[in-house]
Protein backbone atom coordinates (compact mmCIF):
# COMPACT_ATOMS: atom_id res chain seq x y z
CA UNK A 1 0.00 0.00 0.00
CA UNK A 2 1.48 2.97 -0.98
CA UNK A 3 0.53 6.75 0.33
CA UNK A 4 -1.07 8.90 -1.85
CA UNK A 5 -0.09 12.40 -3.24
CA UNK A 6 -1.48 15.55 -1.70
CA UNK A 7 -2.52 17.43 -4.55
CA UNK A 8 -2.55 21.05 -3.78
CA UNK A 9 -4.01 23.22 -6.35
CA UNK A 10 -2.97 26.88 -5.60
CA UNK A 11 0.37 26.45 -5.69
CA UNK A 12 1.96 28.72 -7.11
CA UNK A 13 4.75 27.37 -10.19
CA UNK A 14 8.03 27.57 -9.47
CA UNK A 15 10.58 28.76 -11.74
CA UNK A 16 13.78 27.33 -10.99
CA UNK A 17 17.07 26.80 -12.31
CA UNK A 18 19.93 24.16 -10.63
CA UNK A 19 23.65 24.22 -11.57
CA UNK A 20 25.11 21.55 -10.44
CA UNK A 21 29.51 20.48 -10.14
CA UNK A 22 30.21 24.61 -9.90
CA UNK A 23 34.01 24.04 -8.71
CA UNK A 24 33.98 25.98 -6.14
CA UNK A 25 33.02 25.68 -2.26
CA UNK A 26 29.95 26.47 -0.36
CA UNK A 27 31.86 29.55 2.27
CA UNK A 28 32.87 31.25 -1.11
CA UNK A 29 29.42 30.68 -2.73
CA UNK A 30 26.95 32.11 0.14
CA UNK A 31 27.78 35.77 0.34
CA UNK A 32 27.52 36.02 -3.16
CA UNK A 33 23.85 34.35 -3.50
CA UNK A 34 22.38 36.41 -0.16
CA UNK A 35 23.57 39.76 -1.91
CA UNK A 36 20.96 38.88 -4.75
CA UNK A 37 17.99 37.44 -2.95
CA UNK A 38 15.29 39.83 -2.95
CA UNK A 39 17.03 42.28 -5.89
CA UNK A 40 14.93 42.12 -9.41
CA UNK A 41 16.64 39.81 -12.33
CA UNK A 42 18.20 42.59 -14.33
CA UNK A 43 19.48 44.55 -11.08
CA UNK A 44 20.99 41.30 -9.93
CA UNK A 45 22.65 40.50 -13.09
CA UNK A 46 23.96 43.62 -12.94
CA UNK A 47 25.42 43.46 -9.59
CA UNK A 48 27.14 40.20 -10.36
CA UNK A 49 29.12 41.20 -14.05
CA UNK A 50 30.34 44.15 -12.02
CA UNK A 51 31.73 41.32 -9.04
CA UNK A 52 35.67 40.64 -9.06
CA UNK A 53 34.54 37.04 -8.37
CA UNK A 54 35.47 34.55 -10.88
CA UNK A 55 32.48 32.40 -9.67
CA UNK A 56 29.80 34.60 -10.83
CA UNK A 57 30.15 34.30 -14.37
CA UNK A 58 28.43 30.75 -13.25
CA UNK A 59 25.92 32.00 -10.88
CA UNK A 60 24.92 34.91 -13.88
CA UNK A 61 24.43 32.02 -16.14
CA UNK A 62 21.83 30.49 -13.36
CA UNK A 63 20.47 33.53 -13.17
CA UNK A 64 19.95 33.61 -17.34
CA UNK A 65 18.81 30.10 -17.47
CA UNK A 66 16.19 30.53 -14.67
CA UNK A 67 14.96 33.52 -16.29
CA UNK A 68 14.34 31.45 -19.69
CA UNK A 69 12.75 29.17 -18.12
CA UNK A 70 10.21 31.59 -16.84
CA UNK A 71 9.60 32.98 -20.34
CA UNK A 72 9.27 30.13 -22.14
CA UNK A 73 7.16 27.21 -20.00
CA UNK A 74 5.24 30.03 -17.64
CA UNK A 75 4.75 32.75 -20.47
CA UNK A 76 6.38 35.05 -17.07
CA UNK A 77 7.11 38.51 -17.91
CA UNK A 78 10.74 38.82 -17.59
CA UNK A 79 10.38 43.16 -16.34
CA UNK A 80 8.67 41.60 -13.19
CA UNK A 81 10.21 38.72 -12.16
CA UNK A 82 12.58 38.92 -8.83
CA UNK A 83 14.87 35.83 -6.77
CA UNK A 84 13.16 34.50 -4.59
CA UNK A 85 15.46 32.21 -3.12
CA UNK A 86 19.36 31.40 -3.50
CA UNK A 87 21.24 28.56 -2.30
CA UNK A 88 24.10 26.64 -2.51
CA UNK A 89 24.78 22.57 -1.40
CA UNK A 90 27.93 20.37 -0.74
CA UNK A 91 28.63 17.78 -4.30
CA UNK A 92 31.66 16.08 -4.29
CA UNK A 93 35.12 16.88 -3.29
CA UNK A 94 38.60 15.97 -5.11
CA UNK A 95 41.11 14.90 -3.33
CA UNK A 96 44.32 15.75 -4.70
CA UNK A 97 47.98 15.22 -2.86
CA UNK A 98 50.90 17.22 -2.95
CA UNK A 99 54.29 15.98 -2.45
CA UNK A 100 56.33 17.68 0.83
CA UNK A 101 59.73 17.47 2.31
CA UNK A 102 61.00 14.17 3.57
CA UNK A 103 59.07 12.06 1.88
CA UNK A 104 55.75 13.24 2.99
CA UNK A 105 52.24 14.47 1.32
CA UNK A 106 50.03 17.20 1.79
CA UNK A 107 46.47 16.68 0.84
CA UNK A 108 44.74 19.61 -1.11
CA UNK A 109 40.67 19.55 -1.22
CA UNK A 110 39.19 20.85 -4.06
CA UNK A 111 35.38 21.26 -3.36
CA UNK A 112 31.98 21.35 -5.76
CA UNK A 113 29.20 23.00 -5.00
CA UNK A 114 25.71 23.25 -6.35
CA UNK A 115 23.40 26.34 -7.04
CA UNK A 116 19.80 26.82 -6.79
CA UNK A 117 18.17 29.98 -8.08
CA UNK A 118 13.87 30.32 -7.72
CA UNK A 119 12.30 33.37 -9.26
CA UNK A 120 9.09 34.48 -8.58
CA UNK A 121 6.82 37.64 -10.63
CA UNK A 122 6.83 40.60 -8.38
CA UNK A 123 3.17 41.53 -7.38
CA UNK A 124 2.12 44.87 -7.43
CA UNK A 125 2.11 46.33 -4.08
CA UNK A 126 -0.58 49.81 -3.10
CA UNK A 127 0.19 52.53 -1.88
CA UNK A 128 -2.08 53.00 1.58
CA UNK A 129 -0.55 56.50 2.27
CA UNK A 130 -1.09 60.16 1.59
CA UNK A 131 2.00 60.93 0.54
CA UNK A 132 2.86 60.32 -3.13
Amino acid sequence: MSKKKKINKNKDKIVRSINNNIRSSVRKLNPILKGIVGKKVDIAIRDLQFSEKRITKDIRKTISSAVANAENNFQYDIDNLIVKEAYCGKKITMKRFRPRAKGRAASILKPYSSVTIILSEAKKMESHGTKS
